[in-house]
């Protein structure tokens, strides 16, 4: 890489225009540079920049220079470009002042008169070695980035789950048809690509800094193994903070096999190195509904194995194992599932008698949705729009269809950015709560041909359908932050008359025959996970939830739980939020004697009673 310092002659071959201007008083000459225009002109990069032998890569290589670009449209937008004087402006008080040295580093001669002119330079060449030697690294082609680089060379590259780690020229090939095996010589496990192992590593070293509570949880129960000859078979979204906690099942004792409950959630690099790490992981970003199946039965279906616990996440793992091996049930446990989905699929069982084990709703406990489903979707809605569609929110009419605590959560962040808010509901509590925090409760019928984004966040089905589809006005952003696709009716889309268009990663163009398009965000699937990331401190609190939700299935006695779904106990709840009060230096005041007794409380907890509302 080289920089060039252009000539005078330079920046006239490169035609910047002159400008005529009368003498100025000394008043208003006195703010300015001094300098001619060709000299402004002169101190301008030209358009290409850089070695003109080393061409830039495609991905940085500026456009061509159109209407309004190049050095003259830079001399223009100087701030001394509006009034630059001409050299019989230019006097200075001082004769005998023959030289002075340019602002620039070029020679000023000054004539007898005081006329400065400029002195003839030559074209100065100036090499960082360094620097030319760092580009030399960098790859040929976008997305095809070698295992081999630098820690420098990947800290200047953004990597998350909207982007995830790419590698080797076999991308396209299916994981299920390549054999891969980790530096242990076991093939237990199907991941896009295990040598992308280091850097996961990496990632999952950042995310147990954020991870304080169940970090505390692996140190205080390592020793007494709570989880010893437990056989946990999960299905959640695989990301860091997920590999935590499945590594902390493992330090308790557990041996675990994975899936992902998300088709498009799963980190591929956190994947390997859970793999690299001795974890059965089954689990790679955009896989098909094939895929899908088929990795949460190679979880499931395995000689010389079979689970005693299942961690859920949307009630597929659960579904599978009554639909395709029922027979399993009478060796497990219990269910620990964190979703309303899979909740709500849990209790329709219980309902009809079906629910053959002991099910605990994480969802429902306080630590799960008074923050994980709050704070958590509060500020990774912004993250998710702002990736995948760059767009601007303040002015912007958005409707979010669901005021429950993820609702919540996503009002709270597009009011604070200024965006204008519509909510739908269904439940008169809910609603009269929007009502009270300054929302419109609308039908979104009222709405839909005016709004600039749709939100979806009910749990429900086909609360977007066709019929409002075809009323969006035209670049309608739609999205879904409820776990599971059917919110939004994608499947009334795919016909013949409307064209799809993928514009970048988890963003389509889904158009009209007139025109009109739709902007579609991760296919109708949970948008935080599948565009962006998540709060990793938020997650520790709901992982933590999980595993002590496991070890208190796993340990129970016979009989303390029957076949039915149940909360977690509030002590534990109290527990799980107690551990992630030392992060912020916080200081809880203790009851007296006096006081607990006034009150009827244990001094120690719990300090509600279950039908307390947070």
């Amino acid at each position: 890489m080289s920089v060039q310092v252009v000539s005078a002659a330079a920046a006239a071959a490169a035609k910047v225009p002159e400008v005529e201007l009368k003498d100025l008083s000394p008043s208003e000459a006195e703010p300015q540079l001094g300098l001619s225009a060709a000299a402004v002109g002169a101190m301008v990069p030209p358009a290409g920049g850089g070695d003109p032998e080393a061409p830039a890569p495609a991905a940085e290589r500026p456009p061509a220079p159109g209407p309004g670009s190049g050095p003259a449209a830079a001399a223009a937008l100087s701030p001394a470009a509006g009034k630059v004087p001409q050299a019989s402006a230019m006097k200075r008080s001082d004769p005998h002042h023959q030289h002075q040295r340019h602002r620039d580093g070029g020679e000023a001669l000054v004539s007898p008169d005081g006329t400065v002119t400029e002195a003839p330079r030559t074209v100065k060449k100036i090499q960082f070695a360094d620097q030319k030697q760092e580009f030399n690294k960098r790859p040929t082609k976008i997305g095809r980035r070698s295992l081999s680089r630098s820690i420098s060379q990947s800290s200047t590259d953004s990597y998350s789950s909207a982007a995830s780690y790419t590698d080797s020229s076999d991308d396209e090939t299916s994981p299920r048809d390549k054999q891969q095996k980790n530096s242990k010589g076991s093939s237990d496990f199907c991941v896009k690509n295990i040598k992308q192992a280091e850097f996961g590593r990496r990632e999952i070293e950042i995310a147990e800094q954020e991870m304080p509570a169940l970090m505390a949880l692996r140190k205080r129960a390592q020793g007494e193994k709570p989880l010893a000859g437990a056989k946990i078979v999960g299905c959640t979204h695989i990301t860091a903070q997920t590999a935590v906690l499945m590594e902390t099942l493992g330090a308790l004792g557990a041996q675990c096999r994975w899936a992902a409950c998300n088709i498009y959630s799963t980190l591929n690099e956190v994947a390997a190195a859970l793999a690299e790490s001795g974890f059965p992981v089954f689990a790679w970003k955009g896989e098909s509904e094939d895929d899908f199946w088929w990795c949460i039965d190679r979880c499931v279906n395995v000689e010389g194995w079979q689970p005693n616990m299942i961690l859920d996440d949307g009630g597929d793992l659960t579904h599978w194992i009554y639909k395709k091996y029922p027979n399993m049930f009478k060796k497990i446990k219990g269910i620990v599932e964190e979703s309303v989905t899979g909740v709500h699929r849990l209790y329709q069982l219980s309902k009809a008698g079906k629910l053959c084990v002991p099910a605990m709703n994480v969802n429902d406990s306080v630590t799960k949705q008074k923050f994980d489903n709050l704070y958590c979707c509060r500020e990774s809605i912004l993250d998710g729009l702002k990736r995948t569609t760059d767009m601007m929110f303040g002015g912007k009419q958005v409707v979010v269809c669901g005021y429950g605590e993820v609702g919540k959560g996503c009002c709270a962040a597009l009011k604070a950015m200024g965006s204008i808010v519509y909510v739908t509901e269904i439940d008169p509590i809910c609603a009269l709560q929007a009502c009270m925090d300054g929302f419109r409760l609308v039908k979104l019928n009222e709405v839909i041909r005016q709004v600039d984004i749709v939100i979806t966040c009910t749990g429900n089905k086909n609360v977007v359908t066709r019929e409002h589809l075809d009323r969006m006005k035209n670049s309608c952003i739609v999205c879904n932050m409820g776990h599971s696709n059917t919110e939004i009716d994608v499947a009334s889309l795919r016909t013949p008359e409307l064209t799809w268009e993928r514009v970048r990663s988890q963003v389509d163009h889904v158009i009209w025959p007139d025109g009109k398009r739709i902007v579609l965000l991760a296919e109708g699937r949970l948008l935080n996970l599948s565009c962006s990331t998540v709060p990793t401190f938020v997650l520790s609190i709901t992982a933590t939830t999980q595993a002590l939700a496991l070890i208190e299935l796993y340990n129970a006695p016979e009989g303390r739980y029957k076949q039915d779904v149940y909360l977690l106990p509030k002590k534990m709840d109290e527990y799980v939020a107690s551990l992630h009060l030392p992060t912020f230096d916080a200081h809880l005041t203790e009851l007296t004697d006096e006081q607990a007794k006034y009150l009827g409380l244990n001094k120690n907890g719990p300090f509600k009673p279950n039908y307390y509302r947070y």
